[in-house]
Order: structure tokens, then C-alpha cells, then sequence
């Protein structure tokens, strides 16, 4: 597992998703070459480069009208799932589908500008595409996805989405109450056996709950609305539902969920203006923005980020940054690390002028101050992981609200420690002890009195007497929080105790 972790770290999601989306059109056009799926190859490649096409161009012209930045996967993701759902042309329906195409691909991307409230789509392009088809032009998806044969390939693509994603309540909860309602609304006189095995094998249900239910821009930020969301969604998915004549299908149902999704959580893009930009550690950049509205967010949440530019790598323009500023600050703070070899996102921000603005949404994330105040805490951070615990101990210096809390913070060398002054703030009015270990033990300063190498067993006993009466928070590359996580355990610190900070897309 940890093997596929590091592969899953060095990737971001939308890269993710979209590799899991290429190798189904590629194991969907060998099926079809051997006859086990009821098309010709060249019939998916041609709906295929159709809706590539369309996607590509329709995204292009209303970024351009609406004066935003075009995301380069968008477009290509939305486009293959149309693929995966809209049955590819038979000989004769090469001309005759091409409206279909070009309808699905339009609105796909239309919808995301168009359909926005705050700069923020409510649905899924691809499920909000192929409903208005239906509705318009009287020609639907039919999630051809759904069979045997490809079933073993959405599971493992899906569940390494998942994985990334750390989205399992949501799929899970949908899932369940999916099932259930079905059965429950369907003529079991063959057992529930064999209705389960018809229900995974002859339904969308495992692609829609791992491909497209856990789009992050329509789905909620916490845990608990997310399975709201997902129950509602999978509850709906019973195709036995129906008001009047008009019956439940998988993008209905997914249309429903993403209204509830947007009431239960409303995101919406800010555009925000750099303000200033500094160097405050080693390799480790402070962007200050200043925002066209004030954002709403616990200390310890995350955003998603998004700059345009031209030639991004295949990281992609879009990053999801901790905010490190606290809620009571006027000005919205990120720190970014940059390595030697950067990926050109991070790159072009530092060339980021005062005056140039950069697009953010999706508030989210359940790395936040636990709401009992009298809870003992432990801040373990690696490197640029202190952002999240620079937004707590500022908002709680600010609020002016004591809380028993020890910092563990470390770092390769002494150049690269941030946020010195908040530290120093937190100790002189609340008693917030930092303790600073240096993992680079051959460049250590001779001047250093502060902890050597790792964080292990020995550290936390020495210095957290009480460990197992608090909750630990731990936030750093993964596998820092990995080896920490593992650490406090063999103290014998309950999993309840621990918790760790995640966001999609970390690397």
C-alpha cells in the first residue's frame, strides 16, 4: 500500500482521474475489437474525438467571454466520461448521432459558466449534459459503462481515485443506500443474491460512485454533508422512481444530489489580488492576496487554486493550498515550498506581480480546532505542513482564547523554520510551547539548542508526558504524517487521538 501511495502522491487528482478515464477508453477499445462489447472500435474513437473536439473549443470560447482561467483537464475529463456513457455510433449513425455529440459536448462545458452562482458550477458538466440532451433533442446517455467486462476496470481505477481522494464516506453512503433502495423497490423472486450481483454488474452504479459522484467542485467539504449527499444521490438512484412519467436515471439523480450538494455547502470562486510575496524560509514562499469578497473558513481548511499560464507541465494549473492566515486577518495568506525541479504552477507564481490575480474556491477540509476547547493538543508539523497550525494558533491569539497545546515542528535545517514570530507570540501569551528538531544532522549549527533528527518514540515521550490524554494533529509530506502516525501508535496513542491533515491532490 505504501508503494501505491508514493505513486498516488506524485500525481495530482485531475491527472489521476484523467489516466483512470484514458486506460478505460483504451481497455473499452479492445473489448470492442474482440466483439465483447456491442460496437465497433473506430465507432468509440470517432464519438470520442468528436467530443474532445467540442469540449476543447466550447471551454476555450466561454473562458475567454467570462474572464477566467480554462483548466486544462476539464475539457478532457468531461469528455471521455461523455464517451464512457454515450453509446458509440453504429455504421449507419456515424452523421445522424453527430448533433447528439455536439449537443453533449456544448452544454457540458456551456453549463459549467453558464449554470454558476458565485463563479461556481452547481453540476456535474457531463451528468447535466446528457440529462438536457434527453430532455431537448430526445436522444439520452445510455451508461454503456456499466458491464461486466469493464466492471473490473472502473473498480480499480475507481477505488486508486478514492484512495487519493480519502472520499470513502461519500461512496460508501451512496452505495449502501443506492442498494438498498433498490431492493427495496424491486421484485426479489430470484433472491438477493442474484439482485446484488445484476445491481454491480448490469447498472452504472459502481462507475457513477467512483468516477463521477466524487467531483470536488459538486460535492460537500465535510464529512458529515458528504454523506447527507451521497444517501440522498444513491436513494434517488433507484430507477424504479419515477414523478409521473418521468422516471429516475443516473444523471437525475446525480442533478438532485448536486442541488442539495450546493444548499448544503455553498462554494463560490473568489478572484484574489497578490498583494505582496516573500521569501520567509528556505524555498518556502508567503503569498498575501487580498480578495474581490471575504472568505468564509475555519482555520486549518484548504482551497483549491487555480493560474493560468502557458505550457503547464502535467501537473496541470490547478493546486490545492492550505490557507495560513487565520479568519480574523483581512488578507488571505498561502506559504508554497518550491524545489529545485518545480512544477511550472508554483513556478509562475513566484513570478506573480503585485496586481495579479490568481482564481481560488472549494473552502473544505476536517483539519480544524476540535470545538471542545478544553481538549489537550499536540501540533506535529513537517516542512510546509505548519501552514494549517500557523491559521489555528493566530486565530486563537487573535480571539485571545487559551487552549493547552505543544508544537512539535520539524524541519531539514534551520533556514527552513516559518512563522518564527507566531511561535514566539503563542509562547509569550498562552504558554504555547514550539520544539524545534533538525533532521539534517550534519549541517546542524554548533549554535543549536533546540531537538535532533526525527520525530520518534523517544521525542514525543520526552516531551509530551501526558501523550496519551491529548490528540495529536499531524500535518507534512506523506510520509512524514505516515511515519508519525505509526509512531504514536506503538505509544500505544488511541487512532481516535489522531488526526491527520489531507487535502486532494497533495504533493
Amino acid at each position: 500500500m505504501k508503494f501505491i501511495d508514493n505513486i498516488l502522491n506524485k500525481i495530482t487528482m485531475y491527472k489521476l482521474v484523467l489516466y483512470v478515464l484514458f486506460v478505460l477508453e483504451i481497455v473499452a477499445l479492445a473489448f470492442s475489437a474482440f466483439g465483447l462489447l456491442p460496437f465497433n472500435p473506430l465507432a468509440l474513437i470517432y464519438s470520442t474525438a468528436v467530443l474532445l473536439i467540442v469540449s476543447w473549443i466550447t471551454n476555450r470560447i466561454f473562458a475567454l467571454i467570462f474572464k477566467t482561467h480554462a483548466n486544462v483537464e476539464s475539457f478532457a475529463i468531461t469528455a471521455i466520461i461523455l464517451a464512457l456513457i454515450i453509446s458509440p455510433p453504429q455504421s449507419q449513425e456515424y452523421i445522424s448521432i453527430l448533433p447528439f455529440l455536439i449537443w453533449a459536448g456544448i452544454w457540458s462545458m456551456a453549463g459549467k459558466f453558464i449554470l454558476a452562482i458565485s463563479k461556481k458550477h452547481i453540476f456535474n458538466p457531463a451528468a447535466f449534459a446528457v440529462a438536457l440532451t434527453a430532455l431537448t433533442i430526445g436522444q439520452s446517455a445510455t451508461w454503456w459503462i456499466g458491464t461486466l467486462y469493464m466492471l473490473p476496470f472502473v473498480l480499480v481505477g475507481g477505488l486508486l481515485i478514492i484512495r487519493k481522494i480519502h472520499r470513502f464516506d461519500l461512496v460508501v453512503s451512496f452505495i449502501i443506500s443506492a442498494i438498498a433502495m433498490i431492493l427495496a423497490t424491486s421484485n426479489l423472486s430470484l433472491g438477493i443474491g442474484i439482485s446484488l450481483q445484476r445491481i454491480s454488474i448490469n447498472t452504472p452504479l459502481v462507475f457513477l460512485a467512483l468516477i463521477m459522484l466524487t467531483e470536488p467542485l459538486t460535492t460537500p467539504p465535510t464529512r458529515v454533508r458528504r454523506v447527507i449527499y451521497g444517501i440522498f444521490t444513491g436513494v434517488l438512484f433507484a430507477p424504479s422512481l419515477h414523478v409521473a412519467t418521468l422516471y429516475s436515471t443516473p444523471e437525475l439523480a446525480l442533478i438532485a444530489g448536486n442541488i442539495l450538494s450546493f444548499f448544503l455547502s455553498p462554494m463560490r470562486k473568489y478572484i484574489l489580488t497578490l498583494k505582496n510575496s516573500t521569501e520567509i524560509a528556505g524555498g518556502i514562499f508567503e503569498f498575501i492576496f487580498t480578495g474581490d469578497h471575504s472568505i468564509r473558513f475555519k482555520p486549518g481548511q484548504y482551497m483549491e487554486w487555480t493560474l493560468g499560464h502557458q505550457k503547464p507541465d502535467n501537473r496541470g494549473n490547478r493546486r490545492y493550498f492550505t490557507i495560513a492566515s487565520s479568519p480574523t486577518e483581512s488578507d488571505v495568506q498561502i506559504g508554497v515550498r518550491l524545489f529545485s525541479r518545480s512544477s511550472t504552477f508554483k513556478n509562475e507564481m513566484v513570478r506573480l506581480k503585485t496586481s495579479d490575480t490568481i482564481m481560488a474556491h472549494g473552502v473544505a477540509g476536517n483539519f480544524t480546532l476540535p470545538r471542545d476547547k478544553t481538549k489537550k493538543l499536540v501540533f506535529i508539523a513537517g516542512g510546509i505542513g505548519i501552514t494549517p497550525f500557523r491559521s489555528m494558533i493566530k486565530y486563537l491569539i487573535d480571539r485571545g482564547e487559551k487552549r493547552d497545546i505543544i508544537i512539535i515542528y520539524s524541519n531539514n535545517s534551520l533556514g527552513d523554520i516559518a512563522y518564527t514570530d507566531v511561535w514566539t507570540e503563542a509562547e509569550a501569551k498562552f504558554g504555547i510551547k514550539t520544539v524545534y528538531t533538525l533532521t539534517d544532522r550534519a549541517n546542524i549549527p554548533s549554535t543549536w539548542t533546540g531537538r535532533r533528527g526525527q520525530i520518534d518514540v523517544t521525542m514525543i515521550a520526552q516531551v509530551v508526558a501526558d501523550y496519551r490524554n491529548r490528540t495529536f494533529y499531524i500535518s507534512g509530506p506523506h510520509g512524514m504524517v505516515t511515519g508519525c502516525r505509526e509512531t504514536l501508535r506503538k505509544l500505544g496513542v488511541a487512532s481516535s487521538h489522531i488526526v491527520t491533515d489531507y487535502f486532494p491532490g497533495f504533493v
